[in-house]
């Protein structure tokens, strides 16, 4: 018997009776089950409810099911979103998931196959929970060293070669797959992503390749696969050193061969795709080791582009900060902020060990908690206070001696470490919300953290 699925939906779907059936399905495996009948009454309730996958009828009338995904794409990265129609095809499937649509499903799905999307729906939430990709279309610093890179991207673009990337998490990997297509010959074809780090063998391979009617528990049709969607594009494979050593192999005979077979079918299918990967992972040791397959990773490292860390290029820290304070102030309604010449010192003092992304997500929280325009040094360094493996600064106030007791708020015995811990929980979620205007998910932002931990630690301290 399959394990019960656990996580929030919202349902979207104008036709009752659909959503009835679908809801009381969902619930029955295990699932909360939110309801709405149209696009703008989702939006609402992803404001205010911790919700794991949107599951949207495409066709309805007002908004669609595509300018929903876009609009929760924009708002609500963290979240997929699965289209149900009846009208589906691969060209559709492919606007669909160029659009950033985790999944699609065809009328008249079978009780099977929807929770298996759900499933994988639920896998991709938890894997992408505490990633935040980067929102810009070029990159921004302009040091030597992006310099360098930036022109042998483009120099790849031009080929077919395979590119793998490499670098620290958090330092543009998938900006920079995207820098490739968009400057290659395929820039009109579909730009495709799957994340390998985010789902298990089997249900990574039937992502990839797609699979045939009946091939398993839950395929009711026929679908294909990212590989499929992508051709005439460009596929990328993100954190492909976490592959098992089974997809590894067919993974080599599609780059080898340009040709697979979907899951349960006998066909063989030819397709026109150019390759792109990305890993954080030290494959040269994986090979030694037995754990990476040789053959594969030459396949892969045709092209290597290394992306340095943000530590080892400060002098893009200043743009990068500048470039992300205007993006954000408009994303969020606010007046254009400036920087101070000791908030700008303080920013270039960190090392950043989250890299580019890290400095986005700390620059948003700036501009949300801030009153502006103009961001100070103790704007900064009260922030920096709050994140984990950055320093603090002069401005902040020096911590207590470690010899010192901790005096509670009675002035009467000393505090434990856990209850302080805590009550400075506490008070950064209490914070964070009256911030936020009592908007979860923009509160969930502003702690750096996911709408679900956010929700889970307004439980632990009856916030709810």
């Amino acid at each position: 018997m399959a394990e019960p699925l656990k996580g929030s939906v919202l349902l979207v779907d104008d036709d009752p009776a659909v959503a009835k059936v679908l809801g009381a399905l969902l619930a029955q495996a295990g699932l909360t089950v939110h309801t709405t009948k149209s696009g703008a009454e989702a939006l609402a309730v992803l404001g205010q409810k911790p919700i794991d996958v949107v599951v949207s009828d495409v066709r309805m009338p007002g908004m669609s099911g595509l300018e929903l995904l876009a609009e929760v794409t924009r708002a609500y990265a963290d979240v997929p979103v699965v289209l149900i129609t009846a009208h589906g095809t691969v060209p559709m499937a492919v606007e669909a998931m160029k659009a950033g649509a985790a999944d699609f499903i065809l009328k008249p799905f079978d009780r099977e196959e929807i929770l298996f999307t759900i499933r994988k729906a639920l896998l991709r939430a938890q894997g992408d929970a505490e990633r935040s990709p980067l929102k810009t279309s070029a990159f921004v610093g302009r040091g030597t060293a992006m310099a360098e890179v930036e022109a042998l991207l483009t120099r790849a673009a031009a080929g077919t070669a395979t590119v793998l990337l490499r670098g620290e998490s958090g330092t543009g990997k998938e900006l920079a797959a995207k820098v490739v297509h968009d400057a290659s010959p395929r820039r009109s074809g579909p730009f495709v992503k799957l994340h390998c780090a985010a789902l298990p063998e089997t249900l990574l391979e039937s992502e990839l390749f797609g699979y045939e009617k009946g091939a398993f528990t839950g395929a009711a049709t026929r679908k294909p696969g990212r590989v499929e969607l992508a051709n005439g594009g460009t596929l990328f494979l993100d954190e492909i050193g976490d592959i098992t050593p089974h997809v590894q192999v067919k993974l080599l005979r599609l780059i080898q061969e340009k040709e697979f077979e979907r899951l349960g079918g006998t066909q063989t299918l030819k397709v026109d795709v150019r390759f792109v990967a990305a890993t954080h992972r030290p494959l040269e040791e994986m090979v030694k080791k037995g754990e990476f397959r040789e053959d594969l990773f030459y396949r892969l490292n045709v092209v290597p582009v290394w992306l340095p860390p943000l530590r080892a290029r400060p002098e893009d820290t200043e743009p990068l900060a500048r470039h992300f304070l205007e993006v954000h102030a408009k994303a969020n309604g606010r007046q254009p902020f400036t920087l101070s010449a000791d908030a700008l010192q303080a920013l270039q003092a960190q090392p950043w060990p989250g890299n580019v992304r890290q400095l986005q997500n700390f620059m948003e929280r700036l501009v949300v908690l801030s009153d502006g325009p103009t961001l100070t040094g103790e704007d900064v360094a009260r922030e920096l206070a709050r994140q984990p493996g950055l320093m603090p600064t002069a401005t902040q106030a020096a911590p207590p001696s470690a010899s010192a007791p901790v005096a509670s708020s009675s002035g009467s015995e000393p505090k434990t470490l856990e209850s302080q811990r805590r009550d400075t929980e506490r008070q950064a979620l209490l914070d964070a919300l009256k911030r936020a205007g009592d908007n979860r998910t923009l509160a969930a932002r502003l702690l750096g953290i996911s709408r679900r931990t956010l929700y889970n630690k307004l439980e632990e301290h009856g916030l709810v």
